[in-house]
């Protein structure tokens, strides 16, 4: 039977302050960080937190895991340093047209918000044990914006989803998959962070890539994945050129068995800030929901539209501002737009 995490770690901030109060948790250490938990069930990274109802994961050596954490680990230490200018802002995933009416935020006095510590560059702890990440400070920055107290909690990931159910808290933000089953328990906020499939080539062959003709050329891909039914798809003239993980895929871009490489743009750019001088992203950014996944959003317990829509309002008042941008450029400093 499953049974609550007694003492997970916990920031408490209010609206009127930056500063932050944190709890170090006395429950064993986390599991390895997952480079992507949300997005493609087809493509292989879609990960559900739920026990009861989880999704289909792929063998951690399929995404690389290991590399792929060193590259998500040492991104989020440069992004601490600087913001570089080679990162682009994050397009308008929703109409930039469309407008949000400031709720009632009278039956939402505060957001509990719950997280993981083991999915870097979103939500984990630096050596001090901080929580820290992309979710941890855009959390922060929506209870400031809509200027309701807000608290975040790190649940272990395999917890995290059960105890939104059992309204240990109010959202979760993590990277929950917006999968279907999940849907029929959670409703979700709107998308904040879409994840599209890139090219990859080396450095010198950017300037000069055209997706449209790579007739005879061979194009590098983890097999079985989403990306792969995309080239299959839509570029059916490439060489398609099947590896067992993205890793491989990408270093025979680097060695020179593969004019390019095409996948998962986040992951990519773990291995990019990495590999810089060898590589780059080339061409467009291609979104495909169906295939690639809908994207990051935040969960909250189905009917919790008081929350829900709070939590809109301020996604839209933040990519307004510029400081959805702001956030992106420091924690993704290789950016994958």
């Amino acid at each position: 039977m499953w049974a609550p995490h007694k003492s997970g770690g916990s920031i408490a901030c209010s609206p009127s302050t930056t500063s932050l109060r944190l709890e170090r948790p006395d429950s064993a250490a986390p599991s390895p960080p997952s480079p992507l938990r949300g997005g493609n069930e087809g493509g292989g990274s879609c990960l559900s937190a739920l026990p009861m109802r989880p999704a289909p994961a792929p063998p951690k050596q399929q995404l690389g895991w290991r590399a792929l954490r060193r590259g998500a680990t040492l991104l989020a230490a440069l992004a601490l340093l600087s913001a570089p200018a080679f990162a682009q802002p994050i397009p308008y995933h929703a109409d930039p047209d469309a407008r949000e009416i400031l709720p009632n935020l009278q039956p939402v006095p505060a957001i509990r918000f719950l997280t993981s510590a083991d999915f870097p560059p979103f939500n984990f702890r630096d050596d001090a044990g901080e929580l820290i990440g992309f979710n941890i400070d855009l959390a922060r920055r929506i209870c400031i914006e809509v200027n309701v107290a807000c608290t975040i909690q790190a649940w272990p990931w395999e917890q995290a989803a059960t105890a939104l159910a059992d309204s240990q808290g109010d959202a979760l933000i993590a990277g929950l998959a917006m999968t279907a089953e999940n849907g029929e328990i959670f409703d979700f906020s709107s998308i904040y962070l879409a994840l599209p499939g890139r090219f990859v080539t080396r450095a010198d062959a950017i300037g000069t890539f055209n997706a449209q003709a790579l007739a005879g050329q061979r194009v590098a891909v983890r097999a079985g994945g989403a990306h792969e039914d995309f080239l299959a798809r839509y570029l059916p003239e490439a060489e398609i050129v099947g590896f067992g993980d993205e890793i491989a895929a990408l270093e025979a871009v680097r060695t020179g068995n593969a004019g390019a490489f095409f996948g998962d743009a986040m992951r990519a750019s773990f291995w990019l800030n990495e590999n810089l001088g060898c590589c780059g992203f080339a061409g467009e950014a291609y979104f495909r929901p169906q295939l690639f996944g809908e994207g990051m959003a935040i969960a909250v317990p189905a009917g919790n539209d008081p929350v829900r829509h709070a939590i809109d309002w301020a996604l839209v008042r933040l990519k307004q501002n510029g400081t959805l941008d702001e956030l992106y450029l420091r924690w993704f400093p290789v950016g994958f737009y």
